[in-house]
């Protein structure tokens, strides 16, 4: 019984109940919760797959983490994939801060992930340092940095300022002139960069330095699953097999946007036959007189 407005405990929890019902009844589930670095250990823990895609702006960044994805990767890739560049090497610090804040403006419940760019870091822990700020300042939760044994001191420099770092090892293409080209990593035993027992003692080092994740690229299948049992922070693959705890893609190349074909992408739709349909459409339009009629205009 209700009085003075108040209601009785019987009837609030009546109502929460009724609440309760309604929302098994409509389907209605929990908001997502926000995913965060200790979320990436966890899954790995749960055997739970991590799904990263790359995201240069708000507008994707929106539709990416809509759809579910658990990490967005404002990836310097986007030298390559927005810029026109012949590879990921002339992309600068200030474009990735300006791609990181815009992805940020989003809000994702996706963990942001800032790409350190080539020249970076490789000077050393205090540019390092100060470079990874500013990523954080924009709006990154984690930054991502290439390398193994050669970094490991720049990685346990930037993580005792409390800022996470995912690191990335295998085909790593800021080292596009070393390797000669984008070039499949470990194929060979030896221990000189990019091959097998290197790239071996690259993921221990990225771990002991204090990484909370690494990124392996363009490695043989079989030894980015031997990395991924060795190591206890999670593994995301990218042309490395089905083995490592997550995945992740070029949101270009996943959507079709892309006019590169890669053995290890896949386009899961056609958007850029979709998109040139569309404006093709619009170009006629415009140019036989019926853009814009009537229900699009003003009177």
């Amino acid at each position: 019984m209700d009085h003075g407005g108040h209601r009785s405990p019987s009837g609030a929890i009546a109502e929460i109940v009724r609440n309760i019902r309604s929302m098994a009844a409509t389907g209605a589930s929990s908001p997502r919760a926000k995913v965060t670095v200790p979320s990436l250990l966890q899954a790995k823990h749960d055997k739970r797959r991590i799904a990263m895609i790359t995201a240069y702006d708000a507008t994707f960044a929106s539709i990416a983490d809509e759809a579910g994805v658990d990490v967005l990767l404002v990836g310097d890739s986007v030298a390559t994939v927005m810029q026109g560049e012949r590879t990921t090497l002339p992309v600068s610090m200030d474009e990735m801060a300006y791609h990181t804040r815009i992805v940020a403006a989003a809000r994702p419940k996706a963990l942001i992930v800032g790409d350190l760019p080539f020249g970076s870091y490789q000077q050393g822990a205090v540019l390092g340092i100060e470079n990874s700020v500013r990523l954080i300042k924009a709006g990154a939760e984690c930054v991502k940095l290439e390398g193994g044994v050669s970094v490991a001191h720049v990685i346990a420099a930037i993580t005792t300022t409390d800022i996470p770092v995912m690191g990335h090892i295998g085909l790593t293409p800021q080292s596009y002139h070393r390797m000669g080209g984008n070039k499949i990593q470990g194929r060979q035993h030896g221990d000189q960069a990019g091959q097998r027992d290197r790239l071996l003692q690259d993921a221990h080092a990225v771990e002991d330095a204090g990484a909370c994740a690494v990124v392996i690229e363009g490695v043989p299948a079989d030894l980015a699953a031997e990395i991924t049992e060795k190591l206890t922070i999670p593994t995301i693959g990218i042309g490395a097999g089905s083995s490592c705890d997550g995945q992740v893609l070029v949101l270009h190349d996943v959507l079709g946007l892309s006019r590169r074909k890669l053995s290890f992408a896949k386009p899961y739709a056609d958007l850029l036959t979709a998109s040139t349909k569309a404006i093709s459409e619009y170009v006629e339009e415009v140019r036989n007189g019926s853009w814009p009629d009537a229900r699009h205009s003003f009177s």
